[in-house]
């Protein structure tokens, strides 16, 4: 495993259509606390590496020592966003990026590390056995990902299986996309809570 620390990517720069509340998805917030600063939060307390957050369709403050990533064309999907990290992280000389979404305030720091430290190209984490994020991409695996359209990882995981070593991990990867999950999530905490 290289030396150099590793990038630790927030993509959050898509429109969040289908939330259909009064503001960005991300702004919203769960327990009093916006979604990205979940998700920040949780990359920051993991103590890997640099953040960044690959920002878009929405403008939002961003906590002292995280660097904002521009992306103006971050309607050609998830996967352009995801270049844009890999550009950062080229020119900043990281062999290794680990990647999350702005829209999951339930994974972990644990999670983070878990992912970062494991030992293979690719890792990914998973949460019951089903695959979700974040996933560490080493650089190599790099010149494989797609360019546009909604699809990052998971086709350079479907195409190089040899590379792939899941980590189980505590949390959850699950996303807010509508106002409904948002609303659910909320329900499930308020549950946990008493």
């Amino acid at each position: 495993m290289s030396t150099v620390r590793p990038l630790v990517v927030l993509l959050a720069a898509g429109s969040g259509s289908r939330f259909t509340g009064p503001e960005h998805k991300l702004m919203s917030k769960l327990d009093g606390t916006r979604l990205i600063d979940h998700a920040v939060r949780a990359a920051m307390a993991a103590e890997l590496g640099p953040v960044v957050v690959v920002t878009g369709a929405t403008a939002f403050e961003l906590p002292d020592g995280v660097t904002r990533l521009p992306h103006p064309d971050w309607e050609r999907g998830l996967a352009s966003s995801l270049q844009v990290a890999v550009a950062y992280a080229r020119d900043k000389g990281h062999l290794t990026i680990v990647v999350g979404l702005g829209d999951q305030p339930l994974v972990t720091p644990e999670a983070w590390r878990a992912v970062a430290m494991a030992d293979s190209p690719i890792a990914v984490a998973t949460y019951g056995g089903v695959r979700g994020n974040p996933v560490k991409l080493e650089s190599r695996t790099w010149a494989e990902l797609p360019t546009a359209g909604d699809e990052g990882a998971r086709l350079v995981m479907r195409n190089h299986p040899e590379w792939v070593r899941e980590v189980p991990c505590v949390g959850s990867a699950i996303d807010v996309d509508t106002t409904q999950d948002l609303e659910t999530l909320a329900r499930k905490n308020e549950r946990t809570e008493d």
